[in-house]
C-alpha cells in the first residue's frame, strides 16, 4: 500500500506540532515549579533560585538545539528581548551557537548546479570538507577559474519548507499564550511571533546578506585596518553566497597574534574605534561580534565575517540617544527619565518614582569615574534587570547595541585585560551629543539652561509658597501622601493572601483528582485537572510578580541607604 504524499506531509506536521507543544508545556511546568518555594531542597534562598534559573536556561538552550534551525534562530532573537525573559536566560540564549553535522558534498554540488547553472563552471577547485557548518548553511573554500580565492555559503536543502512549518506552529503557540491574560499581560506574543517570522524568512534569502556585506564593506573602504570580504555577485543567489576568502588568526588566539608581531592592544583599539563609527557615524553595525565572526590578518588588520545579523539605528533614535547622553553626562536622572518617556521608551501613566531611583543608581554606580574595565557589561546587566518586569519599552535595535558592545568588550578584555571601552568613547560621545545641533558648545549651553531654570524656580518660590498657604486656609488644597514601606507591606500581604488561597484551592483540586482517579470513574479526574490548569497559570504569574517586587524593593532599599 502506497501512502499519498499529502498524508505523509500532514502526519509529519502533526507529530512536529506535538513535539513543539511538548517542549512548551514542559517549559511552563518548570516555570510554575520554580515559583514554588517549597520545591527548593533545604529551604528557599535567592542563590538557589539563581542556580535553578541557570539550569532551566541551559535546558531551554538544549531543547532549542534539538528542535532545529528555526528554533535556534528564535532563541537568538529572543536573547535580544530582556523584557520577555530574565537576565540569566538572556545570557544563556545569547551564546546559542548552532553546530550541526554537515550535509553531503554531493548535495553541495547539486545545489550549486541548480542555483548557478552554467556559471558553476567558474568554480574549478571546491574543498569537499566545509570550514563551518550550521543549521542554516555550511561554508566551503573554493578557487575560481580566474585564480580568485573565495568562500561559498550554501543553504541546507529543503530548509525553507521546514522553516515555514515551524514558524506556523510558533504562530499557533503565540496565539494560545496571548489568550491567557496572566501570560500576555504587557506582552504581545502574536506580534513577537510575526516579527520573528519576518526576520527569519528574510535571513533565508542570501541576497539580503550580500547587500548587508556590501554596505558594511562600503563604510570602511577608507579604513586600511578594517577588512570586509567583497561579494562576488555573479555567483550569489538566494541560496548561495560567494565572498572573497580572507584568512586570519582567531581574535581570541592571543599567543598567535603576538607571534606574528602584532600588539593585541592595537587590535582592540581598532575594533572599538570601528564599532563607535558604526554606531554613531553610519548607524549600521555588526550585531553579532562574537569571536567566531572576528579575525586578525597577518598585517594587523581586523577582519569581520558573517553579515546575517546586522543592526540599524535611525536618525531619530540617534538624536534621542544624544539627548539621553547629555542628561547622563550631567547626572540628571529626572531629565533622563523625561527623555526616555518622550522617546516612547517608558510606558505612559506610570509611577516614575521607582524608575527614577533605579536610574539614579545606574548613573551613580556605573557612570561615575574612575570607570571599571567591564563598565559596558555592568550597564547591560543593569539594563536587563531594569527592563524585565518593568514598564520599559526598549527598541530592539537599542538592545542589540548594548549586547554588541558588551560582547565586543568581552572579546577586547580577552586580548587586553586593561581594555576599557568607555575610556576611548569620549570624542564619539561628544559628537553624539552635538549631532542634533551644530553648536559645539551645546553641552555648556545645556548646563547654563539648567542653572537658569533653577534661578527662575528660586525667584518664584515665595509666590508659590504664599499661594499654597492661601489655598490651605481656604480648604482647597489636597494633600497626597505616599506611605512608602507601609504601602509595600500592604501589597505583600495582599499577594501572600492570594497565593495562599490559590495554593489551597490547587491542593483541593489535586486531592479530588487523585480520589477520582482511584475510583471506578477515573475519567472524571480530568475535570479537576482542567479546572486547576488556569488557576495554576494565575498562581505562577503571581509568584513571578512577588519575586520581581522583592528585587525592586532590594534596589529601593539600596538607593535609600546610599542617599542616607
Amino acid at each position: 500500500m502506497i501512502i499519498p504524499n499529502s498524508i505523509i506531509k500532514f502526519l509529519g506536521q502533526y507529530f512536529r506540532a506535538i513535539r513543539i507543544w511538548r517542549s512548551v508545556i514542559i517549559l511552563l511546568f518548570f516555570l510554575w515549579l520554580d515559583s514554588q518555594r517549597w520545591t527548593y531542597k533545604g529551604g528557599f534562598s535567592h542563590q538557589k533560585e539563581t542556580n535553578r534559573q541557570q539550569d532551566r536556561a541551559k535546558w531551554l538552550t538544549k531543547e532549542l538545539l534539538k528542535l532545529g534551525s528555526a528554533f535556534i534562530k528564535l532563541g537568538q532573537l529572543i536573547s535580544a528581548r530582556p523584557d520577555v525573559l530574565p537576565r540569566s536566560w538572556i545570557i544563556e540564549l545569547a551564546g546559542l551557537q548552532d553546530q550541526v553535522p554537515a550535509f553531503s558534498f554531493g548535495k553541495v554540488q547539486e545545489i550549486l548546479e541548480k542555483e548557478l547553472g552554467e556559471r558553476c563552471k567558474e568554480i574549478i577547485d571546491l574543498d569537499k570538507k566545509p570550514i563551518a557548518a550550521a543549521s542554516i548553511a555550511q561554508v566551503h573554500r573554493a578557487c575560481l577559474s580566474s585564480g580568485r580565492k573565495v568562500v561559498l555559503k550554501i543553504q541546507r536543502p529543503g530548509l525553507e519548507t521546514f522553516f515555514r512549518v515551524d514558524l506556523e506552529i510558533m504562530q499557533q503557540v503565540a496565539s494560545v499564550l496571548q489568550k491567557n491574560k496572566s501570560l500576555s499581560k504587557g506582552r504581545d506574543w502574536v506580534a513577537m511571533a510575526r516579527e520573528c517570522k519576518r526576520v527569519l524568512i528574510k535571513e533565508l534569502d542570501f541576497k539580503v546578506e550580500a547587500q548587508y556585506a556590501a554596505r558594511f564593506r562600503q563604510q570602511f573602504l577608507d579604513e586600511p585596518k578594517i577588512k570586509v570580504p567583497s561579494v562576488i555577485w555573479e555567483l550569489s543567489t538566494e541560496k548561495v553566497l560567494c565572498l572573497d576568502y580572507l584568512p586570519g588568526i582567531k581574535i581570541i588566539d592571543q599567543s598567535e597574534i603576538i607571534k606574528h608581531g602584532i600588539n593585541p592592544s592595537s587590535i582592540v583599539e581598532i575594533g572599538a574605534s570601528s564599532y563607535l563609527k558604526q554606531l554613531i557615524e553610519f548607524g549600521f553595525f555588526h550585531a553579532d561580534p562574537h569571536p567566531g565572526n572576528l579575525a586578525v590578518s597577518a598585517d594587523g588588520s581586523l577582519i569581520f565575517y558573517d553579515f546575517g545579523m546586522m543592526g540599524m539605528i535611525s536618525d531619530r533614535l540617534k538624536n534621542e540617544l544624544g539627548s539621553m547622553v547629555k542628561a547622563a553626562a550631567l547626572g540628571d536622572a529626572t531629565e533622563l527619565v523625561k527623555r526616555l518617556q518622550a522617546a516612547g521608551l517608558l510606558a505612559q501613566g506610570i509611577d516614575l518614582g521607582p524608575v527614577r531611583r533605579l536610574i539614579r543608581i545606574m548613573l551613580k554606580e556605573r557612570l561615575t569615574p574612575p570607570f571599571d574595565t567591564d563598565t559596558i557589561e555592568k550597564l547591560s546587566v543593569d539594563l536587563y534587570e531594569l527592563v524585565y518586569g518593568q514598564p520599559f519599552r526598549l527598541p530592539v535595535e537599542l538592545i542589540f547595541v548594548m549586547r554588541a558592545l558588551s560582547t565586543f568588550e568581552g572579546v577586547g578584555r580577552s586580548l587586553d585585560s586593561s581594555f576599557n571601552l568607555i575610556a576611548i568613547t569620549k570624542p564619539y560621545l561628544i559628537q553624539l551629543m552635538t549631532s542634533s545641533n551644530s553648536n559645539p558648545n551645546d553641552l555648556i549651553n545645556e548646563i547654563g539652561r539648567q542653572f537658569g531654570e533653577l534661578g527662575s524656580k528660586a525667584v518664584g518660590l515665595p509666590k508659590r509658597l504664599d499661594e499654597s498657604l492661601e489655598r490651605l486656609e481656604q480648604g482647597d488644597l489636597q494633600l497626597q501622601i505616599r506611605l512608602g514601606e507601609s504601602d509595600r507591606q500592604l501589597r505583600r500581604m495582599i499577594n501572600a493572601q492570594q497565593s495562599m488561597g490559590q495554593s489551597i484551592l490547587l491542593g483541593c483540586l489535586g486531592i479530588s483528582a487523585a480520589l477520582l482517579a482511584s475510583s471506578n470513574k477515573a475519567i472524571f479526574s480530568l475535570l479537576p485537572i482542567g479546572i486547576a490548569f488556569p488557576i495554576s497559570l494565575k498562581w505562577l504569574k503571581l509568584q513571578m510578580k512577588i519575586r520581581r517586587d522583592e528585587k525592586l524593593e532590594q534596589l529601593q532599599r539600596k538607593t535609600e541607604s546610599a542617599n542616607n
